[in-house]
């Protein structure tokens, strides 16, 4: 896979792999196109995404704003 990318989000991929142990930016990708997807798609069936913070609150977490 050849990709060209501004510096700072070549900084962000290669975080995302080394944070992953991935074995190369091909599967940081791939996963990241699975989890948007599915996130995408719990989206527009209703489904709203909370976070749980360490001190036990919960509270939504947006990641489409409307």
């Amino acid at each position: 896979m050849q990709l060209e990318l501004p510096e700072k989000s070549m900084e962000r991929l290669t975080a995302l792999k080394d944070a992953t142990e991935a074995a190369s930016y091909a599967e940081v990708i791939k996963n990241a196109l699975r989890l948007y997807e599915a996130v995408i798609s719990e989206t527009e069936n209703g489904s709203e995404f909370l976070i749980k913070r360490k001190d036990g609150t919960v509270a939504p977490y947006v990641i489409f704003f409307a």
